[in-house]
């Protein structure tokens, strides 16, 4: 198999995500992603680029900030990670791989010709590499 043979990250990335908006207040942030259970999303501003990630660990900050002072304030902005790393929709499963297993992040917002195109995950990559196998 030629490295030309190889699937790309764009081929099994998935595109039907939550997403939010920076100017999202953060509590709702959390109602959204604790009803649609997932454990992050990205953040996208309204011309639909992408501007940060928020994950379950910035909203347990959120959270904790709630618990000081007795009320939830702030904004998606607020607690979201900016500038995240991202994999290029182009980039193959193997070295996408690499990737994954050298960084903390269990996934990755995907670029395609430098717009935001969807998230791929450990699992995603997981599960498209190991049906070489079975």
């Amino acid at each position: 198999m030629t490295q030309t043979d190889l699937a790309r990250v764009g081929d099994v990335m998935k595109t039907d995500l939550v997403t939010l908006a920076p100017t999202i207040e953060i509590v709702r942030a959390v109602s959204i992603l604790l009803e649609a259970g997932v454990s992050g999303a990205c953040v996208l501003d309204g011309e639909g680029d992408l501007v940060g990630v928020l994950s379950k660990r910035d909203c347990l900050k959120a959270a904790l900030s709630a618990s000081y002072y007795k009320q939830w304030g702030g904004s998606v902005a607020d607690y979201m990670s900016p500038d995240p790393h991202v994999l290029d929709a182009e980039l193959d499963l193997v070295s996408a791989c690499e990737v994954m297993i050298a960084s903390p992040y269990r996934r990755f917002p995907v670029m395609r010709e430098g717009r935001f195109a969807g998230q791929i995950s450990r699992t995603d990559l997981l599960r498209a590499l190991s049906v070489q196998w079975l």
